[in-house]
C-alpha cells in the first residue's frame, strides 16, 4: 500500500508471515516507538481470519466469511478510518519477549488450531474437524494460572518490574518471583483450556467474546476447568458460532476481564499458540498496553476505559 499504510493478512490459523510477525518486526526496530504507529489493515487470506472478523464486527457488519469478509474489510480499507488497538506484551521463562495482537491459547484451543494445519485445504471447516478429533481424545493440562483483574489497585508498584526494550510492563515481576499479593491465583490447576483474547472473534465463525470489544488496557481471560464432559464442551463450541456459549451458564467455563496474567505449565505437554503461531510450552506472563497501535476499523472511536489516551492518529496519506 502507498504512503504510511501497511496491509496485512489476517492471522489465526498459523498462516506464514501473519500479523504477529509484522507487529513484532516493527517492535524490534530501533525506532519502534515511531514504527508501531504505522497503521495496519487486516485483509483476510487464511482459514481463521479472527482479527478481520473482529474488525468486521466493530464496523457493525453481520458475521460473514470468505469473500464476503474480504469485501467488507476492503471497504473499510477504502474508507481509511483508524482506531487504536490494545497490544499484549509477553515474556517467557526462556527470556523471550514478544507481542500479540489477538490471542494466546493453551490446551484445547491451541491443539485444535495447530493440529488442524494438516486439513488446511478444507478451509475453515478444518477447525470443526480438528475439534471432533481432539474431543475424541480429550486432554487435561496441569498448571498454575494467576491474573490481575480489572479494577484491582496495588498499594504500591512492584519493586522489581521488568525492564527491557519496548513498553514498560509495570504490572509484571520476573517469572522467578511469585506474583504480587494483589493478584488472583486460580486454586484449580487442572485445565482443558486457557485463552487470553484481545478481540471478539477466535475465527470468522467463532464469536468467542460476545461481551464486546475490550476496553483500553483490558483483555478477556477464559479458562475451562477439568471435569467438563465432551458433550458439554461440544455444545460450548457449537454455541460459540453465534456467541451464545456464555448463555449456557457452564460452571466449568470462567471469563474474567484482566490487565495481566501468568501461566505456568507443570509439564512440557501441549503447546502455546500465539496469534496462531506455535510457541513452546513454558511459563509465560503478559500485560496489555492500552491503545498501542492503529488499525483500519469501522470507527475512529477509541475503546473506553482507563488509560485510553494515546497519541493522535497518523495523518491520512
Amino acid at each position: 500500500m502507498p504512503g504510511s499504510w501497511c496491509a496485512q493478512r489476517s492471522w489465526v490459523a498459523g498462516t506464514p508471515w501473519q500479523s504477529c510477525p509484522v507487529v513484532n518486526g516493527l517492535m524490534e526496530r530501533p525506532d519502534w516507538e515511531t514504527a508501531i504507529q504505522k497503521p495496519l489493515c487486516s485483509l483476510p487470506g487464511g482459514s481463521g481470519n479472527a482479527l478481520a472478523a473482529s474488525v468486521n464486527h466493530y464496523a457493525g457488519y453481520e458475521q460473514v466469511t470468505n469473500e464476503d469478509l474480504l469485501i467488507n474489510c476492503t471497504l473499510l480499507l477504502c474508507r481509511r478510518r483508524l482506531s487504536p488497538m490494545n497490544l499484549l506484551s509477553l515474556h517467557t521463562a526462556s527470556g523471550l519477549r514478544l507481542y500479540s495482537v489477538l490471542s494466546l491459547s493453551w490446551g484445547f484451543v491451541a491443539d485444535v488450531d495447530l493440529e488442524s494445519e494438516k486439513y488446511r485445504r478444507l478451509g475453515e471447516i478444518r477447525f470443526t474437524v480438528g475439534t471432533f478429533f481432539r474431543l475424541a481424545s480429550l486432554r487435561i493440562y496441569q498448571g498454575q494460572l494467576a491474573y490481575l483483574p480489572v479494577g484491582t489497585v496495588a498499594s504500591k508498584r512492584p519493586a522489581s518490574t521488568l525492564v527491557q526494550k519496548g513498553p514498560v510492563d509495570t504490572h509484571l515481576v520476573p517469572l522467578e518471583e511469585p506474583v504480587p499479593s494483589h493478584w488472583t491465583v486460580v486454586p484449580e490447576q487442572d485445565f482443558v483450556l486457557v485463552l487470553v483474547l484481545l478481540h471478539t472473534h477466535l475465527s470468522s465463525e467463532l464469536f468467542a467474546a460476545p461481551m464486546g470489544r475490550c476496553e483500553a488496557g483490558v483483555m478477556h481471560l477464559f479458562y475451562v476447568r477439568a471435569g467438563v464432559s465432551r458433550a458439554v464442551l461440544l455444545r460450548l463450541f457449537l454455541a460459540m458460532q453465534k456467541g451464545k456459549h456464555m448463555e449456557l451458564d457452564c460452571p466449568y467455563l470462567v471469563h474474567v476481564p484482566v490487565v495481566a496474567f501468568r501461566l505456568e505449565p507443570r509439564s512440557q505437554r501441549g503447546v502455546f499458540s500465539v496469534d496462531g503461531e506455535l510457541m513452546v510450552c513454558e511459563a509465560v506472563q503478559g500485560q496489555v498496553h492500552p491503545n498501542y497501535l492503529w488499525m483500519v476499523c469501522g470507527s475512529r472511536d477509541a475503546p473506553s476505559g482507563r488509560d485510553s489516551r494515546r497519541r493522535p492518529p497518523p495523518e491520512d496519506p
